[in-house]
């Protein structure tokens, strides 16, 4: 723990001491925490809501009328409203959980701004897990103030654990809703059969979270703690490894015909949320959100097409998740 590897971004984006760079037992003990917000009650009740917060957004994408941009209507604030109602923060207090995220994850802004912005998200959580009463509550602000009142977790444990959970449900869930979007837009023939078999929406969502290349590098550095031969080659302990997971989700040992969009692909052992203990405990909620999208926006807009040449899409290449700057669409 603390030595200074080789990484995409200028700074190190996770707190100190945060459940993505612990080991058991500390990290078993924050993860368990965690597992407290992802109860069936918990997520009855996002599924609810989600619906009705993206019902609201596609009632404003169509007061406006096409072309706009799906990003700034749909994916940006469908994923922010989520991720709040899972922490607990108001939906005033959104807007700034989003410059906070694209602060802490822009290479670009430099180490700096992404401190800056990382002490200021973390100070915020902590005072929600300090002023929140331990009382019953089904989201993640109530299990943090819970655990924090309890003594499982230090008011620092509590807010690393929001910071991640905001952060990258915001981010990743933004970036990879719009790519899903953009590949069904550029294979008519799987959105068209798409649109004829719903039921299939979810099996289509584990393909395009295989297929589609939402990291624009390599993730966190593992860290080897012995000596071990993986390939034929001797990985000393302590030395750093980096794991990409776009190769792994097009590796032909384990999926026939791996570069090709195959909605009847029923074995998907793909590793887009990760694998092993550090699984991402949120995705159960991100395979919803995009079930939830896809199947209400054509729903409403069965039209729906991009409104500028496929040519002129900008892509992020600042950030760690990769995906559209803009949407432009129309109907």
């Amino acid at each position: 723990m603390g030595r200074d590897v080789t990484r995409l971004a200028p700074h190190f984006i996770p707190m100190e001491g945060a459940v993505g760079v612990c080991d058991p037992p500390d990290h078993t003990r924050m993860r368990r925490v965690v597992a407290r917000a992802f109860t069936s009650r918990s997520l009855g009740r996002l599924r609810a809501y989600g619906q009705h917060v993206v019902d609201g957004l596609l009632d404003r994408m169509e007061e406006h009328g096409g072309p706009l941009d799906l990003v700034e209507y749909l994916n940006r604030p469908f994923p922010l409203a989520m991720v709040g109602a899972l922490t607990g923060v108001p939906e005033e207090d959104r807007p700034r959980m989003a410059q906070w995220t694209e602060a802490i994850l822009s290479a670009a802004r430099g180490r700096e701004a992404s401190e800056r912005a990382k002490t200021e998200m973390a100070a915020y959580f902590r005072r929600m897990s300090a002023d929140r009463t331990t009382g019953p509550g089904d989201d993640l602000g109530s299990a943090l103030a819970q655990a924090v009142g309890e003594g499982v977790l230090s008011l620092d444990e509590a807010a690393g654990l929001a910071v991640l959970v905001q952060i990258g449900g915001a981010h990743a869930v933004r970036n990879n809703s719009a790519n899903m979007v953009y590949a069904l837009l550029t294979h008519p023939a799987h959105l068209a059969r798409l649109r004829k078999e719903p039921e299939l929406v979810p099996q289509a969502v584990e393909e395009l979270l295989r297929y589609i290349p939402h990291r624009n590098a390599v993730g966190l550095a593992r860290i080897a703690l012995e000596d071990v031969e993986v390939g034929g080659v001797l990985i000393r302990a302590g030395e750093p490894v980096y794991v990409s997971y776009l190769t792994a989700n097009r590796d032909p040992d384990v999926f026939a015909d791996p570069g090709r969009l195959d909605f009847d692909r029923a074995h998907n052992p793909h590793v887009s949320f990760g694998y092993g203990p550090h699984f991402c405990p949120a995705s159960t909620l991100a395979r919803m959100e995009s079930e939830i999208l896809l199947r209400s926006l054509w729903d409403r807009f069965p039209h729906l097409r991009l409104a500028v040449p496929e040519g002129e899409l900008a892509w992020e290449r600042g950030a760690l998740i990769r995906g559209p700057e803009k949407l432009p669409v129309t109907w």
